[in-house]
């Protein structure tokens, strides 16, 4: 597989310990991205645009792990 993609997305978790989304009908879904570089720019925007808020958390996916988890 050439491309790594990422998902990065985020929305209100019930305890901003874990990653229990309050409403997964409408989380922020913010891209995909074929690099992590590109899709830890786009989670550390996200983030820090509701820092003040602790139950708002983006999160990084590893698509291309779930896609080929013995690679």
């Amino acid at each position: 597989m050439s491309n790594k993609l990422h998902l990065v997305f985020g929305g209100r978790v019930k305890d901003p310990r874990a990653l229990d989304f309050e409403d997964p009908a409408n989380l922020d879904v913010v891209g995909i991205f074929d690099n992590y570089d590109d899709a830890e720019a786009a989670w550390r925007a996200n983030a820090q645009r509701t820092v003040d808020d602790a139950c708002m958390k983006y999160v990084v996916v590893h698509l291309h792990r779930l896609l080929t988890p013995d690679v």
